[in-house]
Formats: structure tokens, sequence, C-alpha cells
């Protein structure tokens, strides 16, 4: 396998508007597992997210793009409570797919809609935060250009998106650590082609720069986070 390059030609199962539904929602609702696994979305809450809303000193609203399944805006929201912060979140997805998963986790301060970042931005909402979890990797130019401008106009405060960092101990590992919970979803496959079409640091870094003011960290192992600055 040769992971020196992003193959951004591969596309996931999931994508596939007429892939097996049941598969689909039996992949989004395991998220749950894989993300808490993998995603170092505790340490992103610990160190960026929740520093940065306790600053407010008053309500927040959060925004997650394209938070498919929403497995990871229901645990930031179970943290924001846990911790005392009085948080707002929505979940945006156009996949109808994906939003009727998302909505099993309903909560009184979660939404979820079907809507995308540039019809949001549009309709003049702002947030005190904007937030991402694998969406990067899945983006050509056009749409990535759209989706940080998207993202820094919607956002007051921090914005940080997550994903996945390409290489080969990321791909073993998973390929070997995903086995017992594959069956019945796209978890395997998916997940190998999410890390080969993925970034490297450096290669998010060079992405990124001229579209405004980022930096990229390693929250968690085999994990990139951009950290940038909203412009509401």
């Amino acid at each position: 396998m040769d992971l020196r390059r992003r193959d951004v030609d591969l596309r996931e199962l999931m994508d596939d508007p007429d892939c097996d539904p049941v598969a689909l929602a039996q992949t989004l609702r395991r998220f749950d597992v894989v993300n808490r696994a993998v995603s170092g979305w505790g340490t992103v809450w610990r160190r960026h997210l929740r520093p940065a809303l306790a600053r407010l000193d008053r309500p927040a609203r959060v925004l997650d793009i394209g938070s498919g399944g929403g497995d990871v805006t229901a645990r930031l929201a179970r943290l924001a409570e846990r911790d005392g912060l009085d948080v707002g979140w929505v979940g945006i997805d156009p996949d109808p797919r994906a939003l009727a998963v998302a909505r099993e986790r309903g909560r009184p301060d979660l939404e979820f809609r079907s809507t995308d970042s540039t019809a949001l931005r549009a309709s003049g909402e702002r947030f005190d935060a904007v937030i991402s979890n694998h969406v990067l990797h899945h983006l050509g130019e056009p749409e990535l250009e759209a989706f940080i401008a998207d993202s820094l106009a919607l956002s007051r405060g921090v914005v940080l998106h997550a994903d996945i960092e390409r290489g080969r101990a990321a791909y073993a590992l998973y390929a070997a650590g995903i086995l017992p919970l594959q069956h019945g979803t796209f978890l395997r496959t998916d997940g190998l082609r999410s890390i080969r079409r993925s970034y490297r640091a450096r290669e998010l870094r060079t992405t990124l720069a001229g579209r405004g003011e980022w930096h990229v960290v390693r929250p968690a192992p085999f994990r990139v986070l951009a950290v940038g600055a909203g412009r509401a």
C-alpha cells in the first residue's frame, strides 16, 4: 500500500446514495465507539474548546459542520454539561440518512438540521465556535475552499477541524483493530479509504496556507487538528 500521497480518487461506500441503508445506519451508530477510541476529542475539548467557551462567561452556541450520525456532537454536549457550561449545540448535515441516526441522540441542548455551511452562513446565523470531524479528507479543492471560508465566517471564536493523519501505522492498526466492529457495516472499508485520502500534518499546513490564520497540531496519535480564528 503506497501511502506517500493522498489517494483523492477513492470514494467511501457510505457516500453512495444507493448504498445499503441498514449497513449505513449501523456504520453511523458504531462510529460512537470508533470515535471514542481514536478521535482525540476528549483532548480537543480540554485543551481547545472548553477553555474558549468558558472564557465567554455566558451561554454559548457551537456548530458542528458535517455532523453525520451525531456522536461527536452528542459527546461534547455531555462533556459541557458535566463541566457546568451552558452550551447550545447545532449539528448540520445535508444527508437525510445521517440526520435520521443523529436525531436518535436528541437532547434539549442539541439540535440537528438538514442543511450545509453555505446555506447557514447565508442565513446570518453565527456561533461562538465551529467544529468538524472527518470532513476535510472528503473535500476536493473547490469544496475545501468553500468549507474553510464558511467555517471562518460562521464563527465568532475558535474553529476546530479534526481528522485522521495518514500513515502506515494508522492504516495497519485500524485494519486489525476494527475487525470486531465491522460486521454489517462499512467501517473497515471506509475507514481504510479515509486514511488513504487523509492529510499528513505538513500537507494540511500547506493546504491551509493563505486561507486564514491556522495552525495544525496533533491532539492524539494518528490525528490532526486545524485550529483557526473565526471572522464573524
